[in-house]
């Protein structure tokens, strides 16, 4: 079950949400993509378990263009972390949870 947690963007909502004043974890996917579909349990278990401590989003890249142009994205899943509307952190392929928990600290 997809957690309430995580926010869907697109090109209107991109730029507002990474300006937050937590960090933001962006998970670049498209549901044609196996390894995306196997990252997402993972992103939304982090996102139950950060809670508000953090920002989780996803960005579907069929519908968003404009912003994985934007941020180059050539491979998916991308992930990347925001600090201050900056990426800090950028992971391309399935990663651990542990991984990804220690890149919102």
């Amino acid at each position: 079950m997809a957690s309430p947690y995580v926010n869907e963007l697109d090109n209107d909502t991109f730029a507002d949400a990474i300006k937050a004043d937590v960090p933001v974890l962006v998970d670049f996917w498209a549901p044609w993509c196996g390894p995306c579909k196997a990252l997402g349990p993972t992103i939304d278990q982090i996102a139950d378990e950060v809670g508000g401590n953090a920002k989780i989003c996803k960005v579907n890249i069929d519908e968003a263009m404009e912003v994985a142009a934007r941020f180059g994205i050539q491979n998916i899943p991308t992930i990347l972390v925001f600090k201050g509307g900056e990426v800090v952190q950028k992971f391309v392929g399935v990663q651990q949870k542990a991984t990804l928990l220690n890149a919102l600290k």
